[in-house]
């Protein structure tokens, strides 16, 4: 023990020097690490920085997941919208990334959110708040399970649709593919688990050349449309007030495509050298599938023919009606098409492991209900087995609501970004108050190997702070100004239900067992 504390002093001398800590083999630090917060590792950290970074590209699926969600865009910005809101997505998810990177980097632990928030908030709020964050952070991974296999699932009526005109999708046939999705992704998860990280390096490489088998023939064989049509054509299709609203209510077509950066977080206890790996992998992969997404954007605007005829395609997507004409060909529409459903079914993979890692570390605190079951890691096979099928369950629960309408379950993705960026805004707005406030008795950060300085740092977190306010507040607005109850936003009444429930959960039961974590920092208390 002596001499572990000694390693582990010279590590945090070595940090706190403005060194990266790379002087002391991964395996070591990683545990010391877990044991500074007072956590036992106890899954196998089979990921390196190639496979964590397959995993969080294959999983953002920004190009395959624009397409899925192009149409709110369309309908709400059009063109123009859709390219300049892109880049201001993909700005803030950069902000919000190296926000997210610089607490990874101090506290590498699979509860991400939570866990950050219980060392920077004041020791008087901080265990609710971490409590909030933990549960906010669990609704938005569930959600965007469920979301992912649903657009899937629709993919795949769609794809019917296309190649037989007497076909008419229903919700209870959409509902039986989306189980068909979970059944093979949950298939993966576990029986496959061991090979999780090589079938993420694959995934990577087939949503790189899956970028270029769609780009080519489409730029190619397509029409294309005058610069003004893309960049200075704007769209407000539900009736705002002004273009300006409208832009801002179909910025959920960018978000929702780069939804799911700090997936790396909470993998974070199956990551090797986990401190400076994850901050790295969010940055590259999110600048990588920019790069991809706004170039496939750009192209599917430039090609996309009849506005009109994508807007109201049989199929249910307008990227696939304007696959079919630009190619002029049914069965290469089908194969462009069977791509992104391949890539959208891996992300779906991806986001069951972070999802069932989340919900694991929540309940390794005692954050919810059943946690000295949820969780057991199964010894054999060093996976949160519970977890993963207590995830998969909760998926299943929720596909129950399309059969009844399709209206409310549309509201899941936008709870998905609701309880996402809820989850951003406290720890963001913690650590950006500690560096403004610069009180070092008070706040002795302990620094990971990824900073971004005290100049550059509050510039990217307070940028970080004002684009999860905009996202979070807009993700709440219906599509058009008159509602009906099927065209309404259903996700305030969700996500407020299950933030309520919370609430009052904490309040009976889990302000008496809730273990929120411990740490050694010299301004927190230990529990």
């Amino acid at each position: 023990m002596g001499s572990k504390a000694m390693e582990m002093k010279s590590y945090v001398a070595d940090v706190a020097a403005g060194g990266s800590g790379n002087n002391k083999p991964c395996s070591n630090r990683d545990d010391e690490e877990m044991a500074f917060y007072g956590k036992q590792q106890q899954l196998k950290r089979n990921f390196g920085f190639l496979s964590i970074a397959g995993f969080v590209g294959s999983l953002l699926c920004t190009w395959e997941g624009l397409f899925t969600t192009f149409l709110y865009g369309l309908q709400n910005g059009g063109p123009a919208g859709l390219v300049y809101g892109f880049l201001f997505c993909w700005a803030g998810t950069l902000s919000v990334a190296a926000s997210m990177g610089e607490l990874a980097s101090i506290m590498p632990l699979s509860g991400g959110q939570y866990h950050w928030v219980a060392i920077l908030a004041p020791p008087r709020y901080a265990k609710f708040l971490s409590y909030s964050t933990g549960w906010v952070t669990v609704i938005g991974w569930q959600a965007a399970q469920a979301s992912i296999a649903f657009l899937a699932a629709s993919v795949i009526q769609g794809i019917i649709v296309l190649n037989n005109d007497t076909y008419i999708p229903t919700r209870w046939q959409g509902t039986l593919l989306l189980y068909a999705v979970l059944v093979f992704i949950l298939f993966i998860n576990t029986y496959l688990a061991r090979w999780l990280p090589k079938i993420e390096g694959l995934v990577l490489c087939l949503h790189i050349v899956g970028f270029f088998a769609i780009l080519i023939p489409l730029v190619y064989l397509a029409p294309h449309s005058s610069p003004r049509d893309v960049f200075a054509t704007f769209v407000n299709g539900g009736g705002w007030s002004s273009d300006g609203v409208s832009f801002f209510i179909g910025l959920v077509t960018s978000v929702f495509s780069f939804i799911g950066a700090d997936s790396a977080c909470h993998m974070a206890e199956e990551i090797k050298n986990a401190s400076t790996i994850i901050p790295w992998v969010m940055i590259y992969t999110i600048l990588l599938n920019g790069i991809l997404g706004l170039a496939l954007l750009i192209a599917l605007l430039f090609c996309m023919g009849n506005m009109d005829n994508a807007l109201t395609s049989a199929t249910g997507f307008p990227f696939i009606e304007i696959f079919a004409q630009g190619v002029g060909s049914t069965a290469g529409a089908t194969i462009m098409t069977c791509i992104i459903l391949v890539l959208l079914i891996a992300a779906a993979t991806g986001i069951m492991a972070t999802a069932s890692r989340m919900l694991w570390s929540f309940s390794r605190d005692n954050g919810v209900p059943g946690s000295e079951y949820i969780r057991r890691v199964n010894q054999t096979t060093a996976l949160p087995l519970y977890a993963i099928l207590v995830s998969s369950m909760i998926t299943l629960l929720l596909a129950l609501i399309n059969i009844g309408s399709t209206a409310a379950f549309n509201a899941i993705m936008s709870v998905t970004v609701a309880a996402f960026f809820s989850s951003y805004l406290i720890p963001i707005s913690l650590i950006l108050f500690k560096r403004l406030r610069k009180d070092p008795i008070k706040d002795n950060i302990r620094w990971g190997p990824w900073c971004m300085g005290p100049i550059f740092g509050p510039l990217v977190n307070a940028f970080a702070l004002v684009y999860t306010v905009i996202t979070l507040l807009f993700s709440f607005f219906p599509a058009t100004v008159v509602v009906s109850p099927v065209t309404m936003n259903w996700s305030s009444v969700i996500f407020g239900g299950t933030v309520i429930f919370s609430i009052l959960f904490y309040v009976f039961w889990g302000r008496h067992s809730y273990k929120w974590p411990i740490v050694a920092m010299p301004n927190q208390r230990k529990n």
